[in-house]
């Protein structure tokens, strides 16, 4: 039997996602949208795409969730995307109630599945979904880290003038401004990047990093990235698909590690059939742990302001 991935939100986000997801035939997939039509249309124009592309999978369109049952994995991108001039975290109590709804329905009609947030501000997000759904920590992970990590690569590599695939390089913490991107254990083909570039260089493209999605949502001024956030999606449910067991920097629910306890935030994980088998502690330096902190921190008061107006 195939596996079955469900995708929630058929906007810029989920439509790609969907696409890749047929493109790489990792699943038949599910297209879940509240806007009549959409959901049905975009689905339908994939499997269209199929014959010339290459690909053989089922692409279904829905505005209910009873088409999604027994799903492997839901990704939910559903929410509203930022304007410019708006924070993640101006995102926060208008997205609340679509990652609710959408958690409860998936839940509901694919217990056994592993949930793939993507809705920002991510973070929180992961959190409102952990307290819905109920599962267990290893079955809800967050795509921040695989995007960030991809960005910082970008610039690099731009920098440099070498091919992005000769950058190997983490960024942890919160998915916003307090992103922790790590130049110490960045190396460009094994070479340390702090024998590549100077720190002032190293600086900027750490700065343009942490402000990648603010650039793009600059340009586009009506809307937010799409390409890279689903390509990092679905990379991250592929490695789960095949049981590819990738160590991915993810969102992830910390209970201890990094010294943080009942928040998500982006750290090292094994990714694999059950989820999240393992997630790595790295030995950071003072200045990176309190880095790493103060990203906590700002996930922690994202939480309060959730636990006060939505009461959670």
């Amino acid at each position: 039997m195939r596996k079955k991935v469900t995708v929630v939100g058929a906007g810029n986000v989920g439509a790609n996602c969907a696409l890749r997801l047929a493109g790489k035939e990792l699943a038949d997939v599910v297209l879940v949208d509240v806007v009549e039509g959409i959901p049905q249309g975009k689905g339908l124009d994939i499997a269209e795409s199929g014959p010339v592309e290459g690909y053989d999978v089922a692409m279904t369109g829905a505005n209910d969730y009873e088409p999604t049952a027994n799903s492997d994995i839901v990704i939910i991108t559903a929410g509203f995307p930022r304007k410019p001039g708006m924070s993640r975290d101006d995102l926060l109590m208008a997205n609340y109630e679509i990652v609710k709804t959408a958690t409860e329905q998936s839940v509901k009609y694919s217990p056994n599945a592993i949930l793939v947030l993507v809705t920002n501000p991510l973070d929180a997000m992961c959190w409102v979904a952990y307290q819905v759904s109920k599962f267990s920590r290893n079955r809800l992970v967050g795509m921040a880290g695989v995007l960030d990590t991809a960005r910082y690569r970008t610039f690099l590599a731009l920098e440099l003038g070498v091919s992005v695939e000769s950058i190997s390089a983490l960024v942890l913490g919160g998915h916003g401004d307090t992103m922790v991107p790590l130049p110490r254990l960045t190396t460009v083909g094994g070479i340390p990047l702090t024998e590549l570039l100077p720190q002032e260089r190293i600086d900027a493209i750490v700065q343009r990093t942490r402000d990648g999605g603010a650039e793009i949502v600059k340009y586009l001024k009506t809307g937010s990235a799409y390409y890279a956030p689903s390509a990092a999606a679905v990379e991250m449910t592929e490695s789960i698909l095949k049981d590819k067991k990738k160590v991915l920097p993810c969102a992830a629910y910390l209970d201890g590690e990094y010294g943080h306890k009942g928040i998500f935030s982006g750290v090292p994980v094994k990714l694999g059939a059950s989820g999240i088998e393992k997630i790595y502690e790295l030995a950071l330096s003072d200045t990176e742990k309190a880095q790493l902190d103060k990203s906590a921190a700002a996930v922690h008061e994202l939480i309060e302001v959730l636990k006060q107006k939505a009461g959670l």
